[in-house]
């Protein structure tokens, strides 16, 4: 690895208004790095802003957007071209579940899921990663989750699409650490956050053992440690990787069995 493209460089982050996306956007602002926060929310993007101006001395500009949105991925491009900001590391960490059933589930429902956790990402990885490849400087942190190493869930596209993103993300790897870009697929597992009150499991996942639990802080930080390191895939925590090991080497009929004995996210 090299690292020849010299500083300021700037990293930007979708989902960087709560969880594991601000703790990357503080993260990378620490290091060094200026940042550009993207989430549907400009009020709490622009609090966000001014906190790590005033910590880090750091630029810090705010994109409004939802990756929902199909031309989304563009506009957040044409918009950091038109400010003159060169992108030099991508964090894709915007994302959420769906908490009820496949068939029950409308269909637009269903698109906007996978164009926030699979489209958008795909697509703002293809945008920025030709200037990347063009200074010969480029890091990517696609969120997967251990989800992609667990038995689906009846129903649930969510560890369909984490699986998807984990396959991706090593698939363009490959392709770009010739030119200096690598790309990791982040694997955290259950992290204090909101997510779990937008899916509404939060009671459920509340009766889960202290051990299974990682702050986004430090997933934040073993996240920008492995794509420094060039790693193609990184699993948050011992516990974690531990499990996800396990899984792997399951027979899919018990990973089956096991999916559907689970009560965690029913009872």
């Amino acid at each position: 690895m090299t690292d020849a493209y010299e500083s300021p460089k700037t990293a930007l982050i979708t989902g960087a208004s709560a969880g594991i996306g601000l703790s990357f956007a503080h993260e990378f602002a620490e290091q060094g790095f200026d940042v550009v926060l993207v989430a549907r929310r400009e009020d709490k993007l622009n609090e966000i802003a001014a906190e790590i101006k005033a910590r880090y001395g750091a630029m810090a500009y705010v994109i409004a957007s939802d990756l929902s949105e199909a031309d989304a991925p563009q506009a957040i491009f044409d918009t950091v071209a038109a400010k003159g900001i060169q992108v030099d590391a991508l964090i894709n960490n915007a994302g959420y579940a769906i908490d009820d059933g496949f068939a029950e589930t409308t269909w637009d429902t269903h698109k906007r899921f996978i164009q926030v956790l699979n489209t958008s990402l795909v697509h703002l990885c293809h945008l920025f990663s030709e200037g990347m490849i063009e200074r010969q400087y480029g890091r990517i942190i696609n969120i997967a989750s251990v989800a992609a190493f667990s038995p689906q869930y009846k129903g649930s596209l969510y560890g369909a699409a984490k699986s998807f993103v984990l396959d991706f993300s090593q698939a363009i790897d490959m392709e770009l650490k010739g030119h200096n870009v690598f790309c990791t697929a982040l694997c955290p597992g259950f992290t204090y956050s909101e997510f779990h009150e937008v899916m509404g499991t939060r009671e459920a996942v509340n009766r889960l053992p202290k051990f299974l639990w990682m702050d986004s802080q430090t997933v934040a930080k073993e996240g920008y440690d492995a794509v420094m390191a060039g790693k193609p895939v990184y699993i948050n925590g011992l516990v974690n990787q531990g499990m996800s090991q396990v899984m792997s080497a399951l027979p899919l009929r018990v990973k089956q069995f096991l999916a559907d004995k689970q009560t965690i996210f029913t009872d």
